[in-house]
């Protein structure tokens, strides 16, 4: 009986031993959830702040050189070359007579016409005076009247036909090609010649989306070629194609004058600087302080000892930077590193 109490006694002690053992690690476990809430983890980032500087714009493109004008030269005759007066390479002026079809055949149609004009004239004239004394008719009267404009309309017509016989530079510049030589029969619209006129020279480039925002038609560019080291030309933006191609790019063209003692040929490749600065001052980011993509773009910003999730507009790249359109201020102080353990509202230490 007394061996049956004595192991009771023992499983008793047993059983207050391990409550007593769990109500302590219960007290320490609550002890440390105290100490762990009072002592909230901070994590730690790197943080710069939001900075304000003037904005430049960079943008430097190729392209190749073309004449500000090219001009065909077409025979408006149909007849053979009686005479050319220029060869390749001639500088040619603006109305200067640069080739004469033979008008042999048209001359004698002119006589012809001319002759029959003056006999219908004197018909007409005959015929109204005989119709003042009731010696003709109207409708004979009419009919030489009508008879008499058509032959004036047909003379007027041949001798603009000799007239057109002389073909004459459209424009100034240096003729570029050469296609008939004297004797050779031509047709009305046949092409005789090219003049370029390189006294101007344009110069065409491709700009993207974000560029071609950023530049204007009137704007100053610079302009540099291998052909000529150092040497600097300035050119002007004429014009900017108002919609992009397939590849959405804009087409941009400079105007720049070719200058005597540094001549240029058209198909020179050329160097085109359209970097300025703006006199407009913007708000710049490090790019790593983006959380997502520059399309939807937010950013943690530091206040206090907490990082605050926050939605931005952004605008054009500046390399390591991006611009800050909407939704920070000078000043404020955005974290660059150790977003991805963040959420909005969490504690943070900044490390130096």
């Amino acid at each position: 009986m007394k061996k049956k109490h004595i192991i009771i006694i023992i499983i008793v002690a047993i059983i207050g031993l391990i409550v007593i053992t769990l109500i302590s690690n219960k007290n320490e476990l609550d002890h440390n959830k105290e100490k762990t809430k009072a002592e909230a983890i901070h994590i730690p980032v790197t943080a710069v702040p939001v900075k304000e500087q003037e904005r430049e714009i960079s943008i430097l493109k190729t392209g190749a050189l073309a004449p500000f004008k090219e001009a065909k030269v077409i025979s408006v005759a149909s007849g053979n070359v009686q005479r050319l007066s220029f060869n390749l390479g001639d500088n040619v002026e603006e109305g200067q007579i640069l080739a004469v079809i033979d008008t042999k055949l048209l001359q004698l149609d002119l006589q012809r016409s001319e002759s029959n004009v003056a006999k219908l004239r004197r018909d007409l004239q005959t015929y109204t005076e005989l119709l003042e004394g009731n010696a003709a008719t109207q409708e004979k009267v009419n009919e030489i009247r009508q008879n008499y404009q058509v032959a004036v309309n047909e003379a007027q017509q041949i001798r603009r036909q000799i007239t057109d016989a002389s073909i004459k530079a459209p424009t100034t510049g240096v003729v570029g090609s050469k296609l008939v030589e004297e004797g050779v029969y031509v047709t009305a619209g046949s092409e005789i010649a090219s003049v370029v006129n390189l006294s101007q020279l344009k110069v065409q480039v491709n700009l993207t989306e974000s560029e071609v925002y950023q530049v204007a038609v009137g704007q100053q560019v610079k302009l540099t070629t291998d052909v000529y080291p150092g040497k600097e030309f300035s050119g002007t933006i004429y014009y900017i194609s108002p919609q992009a191609d397939q590849s959405h790019n804009y087409r941009v063209e400079i105007i720049a004058a070719n200058v005597k003692d540094a001549p240029l040929r058209s198909g020179t490749f050329i160097n085109a600087d359209f970097s300025r600065k703006t006199h407009q001052n913007i708000l710049l980011i490090p790019r790593e302080a983006l959380t997502e993509s520059a399309r939807d773009a937010s950013v943690y910003v530091v206040s206090g000892n907490k990082a605050v999730l926050r939605q931005i507009t952004t605008g054009a790249d500046y390399g390591n930077s991006i611009q800050v359109l909407k939704g920070l201020e000078k000043g404020e102080v955005v974290i660059t590193s150790g977003q991805i353990n963040l959420r909005d509202g969490a504690l943070i230490s900044i490390s130096k």
